[in-house]
């Protein structure tokens, strides 16, 4: 299921359909006249980048080194790996901690889907977002099924000593899975995306989730009506990439890990949580 030619085909699919929409001259929208029809393209492109970088943030291969570590109070299923940013006009320099861990939820892959890409439901589970509600300040859909779409959130600052804070969001789904990948962005140089910019040069470090289904409930835990019954759900991944130094040549604290290591930690509870499906 994870390497067969049906998610092949559901991911070419899935690509053709946005690459379809980006080389479009008319991009489908919602009503936002904030931002042109170039600024649309540019935005696509900058979600692009970003999901691509957090797909390679989160997996080990010869473009991407990484350390991983095993300080701290990190436990076995959470893993936790470092690099440097350098030289990396996409991406603020520094050192980077990314740490990742997958669970088990006895949740359809698409209730889970709908649940962590509704801006209403955020504060739920996201730590960062200042507790407060999500506004979509624009939508653009990448394919005909509901949720392939990318979308730009503001967080409302809950007090006066906190600054509101844009979050670039792209989601994505088709039969073999989903995913729902998100960084905060500059303000300014969203301006600049949205009125058709070069988005070559924002500064993303992403963070999100990967969902996959169990395998038709083959390996979850006996159901209660029925013993001889699985309980069908999904397998979540979540990532986040955080900077934990803004200067290259810094040394790792153990703070800073079990800082990290302690969000994902919290993320996971408050989503399991949130759906009613703690242990």
């Amino acid at each position: 299921m994870g390497f067969g030619a049906q998610r092949w085909i559901a991911t070419l699919q899935r690509q053709c359909e946005c690459l379809a929409i980006l080389m479009s001259s008319a991009v489908p929208t919602r009503n936002h006249d904030a931002i042109t029809a170039s600024g649309r393209r540019s935005m696509l492109k900058l979600a692009q980048r970003m999901t691509n970088s957090f797909c390679a943030g989160v997996c080990v291969s010869t473009a991407h080194k990484w350390n991983n570590l095993c300080i701290g109070n990190v436990g076995e299923d959470v893993r936790i790996m470092t690099r440097k940013s350098v030289d990396d006009p996409g991406e603020p320099p520094g050192i980077v901690l990314s740490a990742a861990t997958s669970v088990w939820l006895p949740v359809s892959p698409q209730r889970l889907f709908d649940f962590l890409r509704d801006e209403h439901l955020r504060s739920e589970w996201d730590i960062l977002s200042n507790g407060g509600p999500m506004q979509e300040m624009a939508h653009i859909a990448k394919g005909q099924v509901h949720g392939n779409c990318v979308s730009l959130l503001r967080a409302s600052a809950t007090n006066e000593n906190q600054s509101s804070m844009l979050i670039l969001q792209e989601t994505c789904i088709d039969e073999a899975g989903s995913l729902a990948v998100y960084a905060p962005v500059d303000i300014p140089a969203m301006h600049v995306v949205m009125n058709g910019g070069d988005s070559t040069y924002v500064a993303l470090l992403p963070s999100g989730f990967a969902i996959v289904p169990d395998g038709s409930g083959s390996h979850g835990p006996p159901s209660n009506r029925d013993p001889n019954q699985r309980v069908s759900g999904s397998l979540l991944t979540v990532a986040f990439q955080i900077l934990v130094n803004s200067l290259p040549t810094a040394k790792l604290t153990v703070e800073s890990v079990e800082t990290v290591n302690n969000l994902i930690s919290c993320t996971v509870q408050k989503i399991k949580s949130a759906l009613h499906c703690e242990s």
